[in-house]
Protein backbone atom coordinates (compact mmCIF):
# COMPACT_ATOMS: atom_id res chain seq x y z
CA UNK A 1 0.00 0.00 0.00
CA UNK A 2 1.23 3.53 -0.80
CA UNK A 3 0.27 5.76 2.11
CA UNK A 4 0.00 9.50 2.66
CA UNK A 5 0.09 11.39 5.96
CA UNK A 6 0.16 15.15 6.31
CA UNK A 7 0.65 17.89 8.84
CA UNK A 8 2.63 20.89 10.00
CA UNK A 9 4.84 18.77 12.28
CA UNK A 10 6.23 21.69 14.18
CA UNK A 11 7.13 21.22 16.84
CA UNK A 12 7.10 17.44 16.56
CA UNK A 13 5.55 15.50 19.43
CA UNK A 14 4.50 11.95 20.30
CA UNK A 15 1.13 12.32 18.55
CA UNK A 16 2.98 13.06 15.31
CA UNK A 17 5.31 10.14 15.94
CA UNK A 18 2.32 7.80 16.25
CA UNK A 19 0.90 9.03 12.91
CA UNK A 20 4.27 8.75 11.17
CA UNK A 21 5.05 5.31 12.61
CA UNK A 22 1.63 4.05 11.51
CA UNK A 23 2.18 5.40 7.99
CA UNK A 24 5.60 3.74 7.85
CA UNK A 25 4.23 0.43 9.10
CA UNK A 26 1.37 0.41 6.55
CA UNK A 27 3.30 1.90 3.64
CA UNK A 28 4.98 -1.18 2.21
CA UNK A 29 4.84 0.44 -1.26
CA UNK A 30 6.00 3.83 -0.01
CA UNK A 31 5.05 6.74 2.20
CA UNK A 32 4.38 10.30 1.10
CA UNK A 33 4.41 12.94 3.82
CA UNK A 34 2.65 16.20 3.04
CA UNK A 35 4.33 19.00 4.98
CA UNK A 36 2.48 22.31 5.15
CA UNK A 37 4.13 25.31 3.51
CA UNK A 38 4.98 28.25 5.72
CA UNK A 39 2.07 30.30 4.34
CA UNK A 40 -0.45 27.49 4.87
CA UNK A 41 0.86 26.58 8.33
CA UNK A 42 1.01 30.14 9.62
CA UNK A 43 -2.26 31.18 8.04
CA UNK A 44 -4.16 28.67 10.17
CA UNK A 45 -2.46 29.33 13.52
CA UNK A 46 -1.96 32.13 15.99
CA UNK A 47 1.19 30.56 17.42
CA UNK A 48 4.76 30.55 16.16
CA UNK A 49 5.53 27.84 13.60
CA UNK A 50 9.13 26.91 12.74
CA UNK A 51 10.24 27.58 9.15
CA UNK A 52 9.51 24.92 6.54
CA UNK A 53 13.21 24.03 6.12
CA UNK A 54 13.60 23.51 9.87
CA UNK A 55 10.41 21.44 10.10
CA UNK A 56 11.42 19.38 7.06
CA UNK A 57 14.89 18.63 8.47
CA UNK A 58 13.45 17.57 11.83
CA UNK A 59 10.76 15.50 10.09
CA UNK A 60 13.29 13.67 7.91
CA UNK A 61 15.43 12.91 10.98
CA UNK A 62 12.39 11.63 12.86
CA UNK A 63 11.27 9.46 9.94
CA UNK A 64 14.75 7.91 9.83
CA UNK A 65 14.52 7.10 13.53
CA UNK A 66 11.00 5.63 13.28
CA UNK A 67 11.46 3.63 10.06
CA UNK A 68 12.03 0.01 11.08
CA UNK A 69 10.87 -1.20 7.67
CA UNK A 70 13.27 0.68 5.36
CA UNK A 71 10.39 2.35 3.50
CA UNK A 72 10.72 4.67 0.55
CA UNK A 73 9.64 8.05 1.93
CA UNK A 74 8.98 11.28 0.06
CA UNK A 75 8.26 14.62 1.72
CA UNK A 76 6.16 17.01 -0.36
CA UNK A 77 5.21 20.60 0.44
CA UNK A 78 1.46 21.21 0.58
CA UNK A 79 -0.41 24.49 0.21
CA UNK A 80 -3.91 23.41 1.19
CA UNK A 81 -5.74 20.78 3.19
CA UNK A 82 -5.95 18.10 0.48
CA UNK A 83 -3.37 19.22 -2.09
CA UNK A 84 -1.89 16.27 -4.03
CA UNK A 85 -3.81 13.66 -2.01
CA UNK A 86 -6.92 14.60 -4.00
CA UNK A 87 -5.26 14.05 -7.37
CA UNK A 88 -2.47 11.47 -6.97
CA UNK A 89 -3.63 8.16 -8.48
CA UNK A 90 -0.73 6.24 -6.91
CA UNK A 91 -2.01 6.63 -3.35
CA UNK A 92 -3.96 3.86 -1.63
CA UNK A 93 -4.47 5.04 1.95
CA UNK A 94 -4.28 8.05 4.22
CA UNK A 95 -3.29 8.02 7.89
CA UNK A 96 -5.36 10.42 10.00
CA UNK A 97 -5.98 11.00 13.69
CA UNK A 98 -9.40 10.58 15.26
CA UNK A 99 -9.57 14.40 15.20
CA UNK A 100 -9.28 14.65 11.43
CA UNK A 101 -10.98 11.48 10.25
CA UNK A 102 -14.10 13.51 9.32
CA UNK A 103 -12.01 15.13 6.55
CA UNK A 104 -11.63 11.73 4.88
CA UNK A 105 -15.09 11.92 3.28
CA UNK A 106 -14.26 15.34 1.80
CA UNK A 107 -10.92 14.11 0.51
CA UNK A 108 -12.49 11.06 -1.10
CA UNK A 109 -15.21 13.23 -2.62
CA UNK A 110 -12.51 15.29 -4.31
CA UNK A 111 -10.77 12.13 -5.50
CA UNK A 112 -14.05 10.91 -7.04
CA UNK A 113 -14.37 14.27 -8.84
CA UNK A 114 -10.97 13.49 -10.41
CA UNK A 115 -12.05 9.97 -11.36
CA UNK A 116 -9.90 8.35 -8.68
CA UNK A 117 -10.60 5.58 -6.23
CA UNK A 118 -11.16 6.63 -2.61
CA UNK A 119 -8.33 6.29 -0.12
CA UNK A 120 -8.56 3.78 2.70
CA UNK A 121 -8.55 5.64 6.00
CA UNK A 122 -6.17 4.41 8.66
CA UNK A 123 -7.37 6.13 11.83
CA UNK A 124 -4.93 6.57 14.70
CA UNK A 125 -6.17 7.53 18.18
CA UNK A 126 -4.86 10.81 19.55
CA UNK A 127 -1.97 10.54 22.00
CA UNK A 128 -2.67 11.96 25.42
CA UNK A 129 -0.26 13.51 27.86
CA UNK A 130 0.11 12.66 31.50
CA UNK A 131 -2.67 15.18 32.26
CA UNK A 132 -5.09 13.15 30.11
CA UNK A 133 -5.37 15.87 27.47
CA UNK A 134 -4.36 15.50 23.83
CA UNK A 135 -0.73 16.33 23.06
CA UNK A 136 -0.56 19.11 20.46
CA UNK A 137 2.06 21.41 19.05
CA UNK A 138 0.09 24.35 20.43
CA UNK A 139 0.27 22.92 23.95
CA UNK A 140 4.00 22.29 23.52
CA UNK A 141 4.60 25.86 22.29
CA UNK A 142 2.57 27.24 25.20
CA UNK A 143 4.73 25.27 27.61
CA UNK A 144 1.83 23.22 29.00
CA UNK A 145 3.53 19.92 28.14
CA UNK A 146 6.73 18.76 26.50
CA UNK A 147 6.84 16.78 23.25
CA UNK A 148 6.15 13.57 25.18
CA UNK A 149 3.13 14.96 27.02
CA UNK A 150 4.85 15.45 30.35
CA UNK A 151 3.68 18.45 32.32
CA UNK A 152 5.92 21.45 32.14
CA UNK A 153 8.17 21.54 35.19
CA UNK A 154 7.27 17.92 35.99
CA UNK A 155 9.66 15.09 36.64
CA UNK A 156 11.07 12.76 34.00
CA UNK A 157 9.80 9.66 35.75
Amino acid sequence: MRVVVAGTFGPLHDGHRKLLATALECGDEGVVVGLTSDAFARGKRDRPVPDFTERRARLVDELGTLDEWDRTVTVREIDDEFDFAATDPTLDAVVVSTESDDDLADLNGRRREHGLDPLVGVVVPVVRGEDGERISSTRVVRGEVDEHGRRAGGSDS
